[in-house]
């Protein structure tokens, strides 16, 4: 999904792949977790409840924790994209990880909804640890798996840190997002050649 979903929360992206990825996403070009409702926000369009899970329970001990897994998986995804990650602080972001992603999320369930369709709900509120846990155990799985490792890349646009899953055909794909760093970099080619050529950056 690319810029804004149902979430009202338009500044936030599900673009690149994993629920991990979209999270290191959430720096750029700022900070993007802010506040306790955007938190929210993006918990919930990351997939992690189902749409209307009450999150009322959330507040900014919430938003430290996920902000404190950001920082501990933005180390290990961007080694895979250098030689093999070392040092102390590797490791350190690499135990804190494993210790979050020990905790159960909630086990979701099949319900009958009002007009007798089945929809999913969670058996239990989530609490912070298990939400937590879920993002956790999604950067474990790529950083195990070879295959989604191999389609890891860094977004070719300037200045932009994004790190994506490429699936395109080909893995040809070079940008976060052909809307945004794409076409940035496509005007700026187009003026550096109208600059070349005399031609108004118009024509």
């Amino acid at each position: 999904m690319a810029l804004g979903t149902a979430t009202d929360a338009p500044e936030l992206r599900f673009d690149a792949g994993r629920r991990c990825l979209d999270l290191l996403a959430t720096t750029h070009p700022g900070e993007r977790l802010d506040s306790v409702d955007v938190l929210r926000a993006w918990i919930t369009g990351a997939g992690l409840v189902p749409p209307g899970t009450p999150l009322g329970q959330a507040d900014t001990s919430w938003l430290q924790g996920f902000r404190e897994l950001r920082a501990r998986i933005d180390p290990l995804v961007r080694g895979t994209l250098r030689p093999a990650g070392s040092g102390t602080g590797y490791d350190r972001a690499l135990a804190r990880l494993n210790e979050l992603a020990r905790a159960a999320p909630p086990a979701p369930r099949a319900v009958r909804a009002e007009d007798g369709t089945l929809v999913r709900r969670l058996d239990r509120p989530p609490d912070c640890a298990a939400l937590l846990a879920a993002v956790a155990r999604d950067a474990v799985e790529l950083l195990t798996d070879p295959a989604a490792r191999a389609c890891l890349r860094q977004c070719a646009g300037g200045r932009c840190p994004i790190v994506y899953l490429d699936t395109s055909r080909g893995r040809r794909r070079r940008w976060c997002s052909s809307e945004v760093c794409g076409n940035r970099e496509r005007v700026a080619r187009h003026r550096r050649r109208a600059a070349l050529t005399g031609t108004p950056p118009g024509e």
